[in-house]
């Protein structure tokens, strides 16, 4: 299951997570989000434990589209996905807060923008 929050801060929007990007209604619901977002998205990967071949062909199939994605604070296990795969030549991966505060932020959000929440079952 994937779950995505939206937060519009200064300009900038970021879609917090939570779950797997996976083949399925999951890849359909990121997609979704970030297309009604704009050209310039960050996605928070903080709480994102999976990412499989169809997450990662979504991913692939909006920048190409045009969206600049920017993924935020991956996983451990997705950092390696992206290397592996050699995706973290293509998109722009950082880290900016701290595990903790990322993971609170991103709960937070969960909570807080119940009704911009998208999920897929």
């Amino acid at each position: 299951m994937l779950t995505v929050t939206v937060e519009n801060r200064r300009e900038i929007t970021t879609l917090h997570c939570f779950g797997r990007i996976v083949r399925g209604s999951e890849t359909a619901i990121l997609c979704s989000a970030v297309h009604q977002e704009g050209r310039d998205v960050v996605l928070d990967l903080a709480l994102v434990d999976a990412v499989d071949a169809a997450g990662i062909g979504a991913l692939l199939s909006l920048q190409a589209a045009g969206v600049y994605l920017t993924l935020m604070n991956p996983t451990e296990q997705v950092k390696e996905i992206f290397k592996a795969t050699r995706l973290d030549s293509i998109f722009e991966i950082r880290q900016s807060r701290s595990s903790a505060e990322t993971t609170e932020s991103t709960q937070a959000g969960l909570a807080e923008n119940e009704s911009r929440r998208l999920c897929a079952p």
